[in-house]
């Protein structure tokens, strides 16, 4: 039966992506300074885990993500304790509100990434 592995996406700056999805509760478990194709490569996994996010840096690459490309979901226990977490850290929650449009059933918000790919975050119930 196949499996699905991980998801890579292109950055424009590698510590910086790193520490973002660090405060989403990712780990940074294995990094290379030059793959086959020459990029810089960094693998972040979410403890209890199988699939894995790539990052891949090149800086030969000039990254522009189109709006609404992609997005990937991360689920919480507790939204709100991790969006107030992530707001007392500077990042932005949308969209504006998110808290009233979800009273009751599955909450759910977004953040952006430094590089523009949307991260969806959502309240495991």
């Amino acid at each position: 039966m196949p499996k699905f592995l991980h998801t890579r996406i292109r950055v424009s700056n590698l510590e910086r992506t790193i520490a973002f999805y660090e405060q989403l509760g990712f780990k940074c478990t294995r990094r290379t300074d030059k793959s086959p194709a020459g990029n810089q490569l960094a693998f972040l996994e979410l403890p209890g885990n199988e699939h894995f996010l790539e990052l891949c840096y090149s800086p030969d690459y000039t990254l522009k993500v189109p709006e609404d490309l992609m997005h990937t979901a991360i689920g919480y226990d507790n939204l709100i304790a991790k969006c107030d977490e992530l707001e007392k850290k500077g990042i932005a929650i949308w969209p504006d509100g998110w808290r009233n449009k979800f009273p009751t059933g599955t909450k759910m918000a977004f953040v952006t990434d430094p590089d523009g790919y949307e991260v969806e975050l959502l309240e495991r119930g």
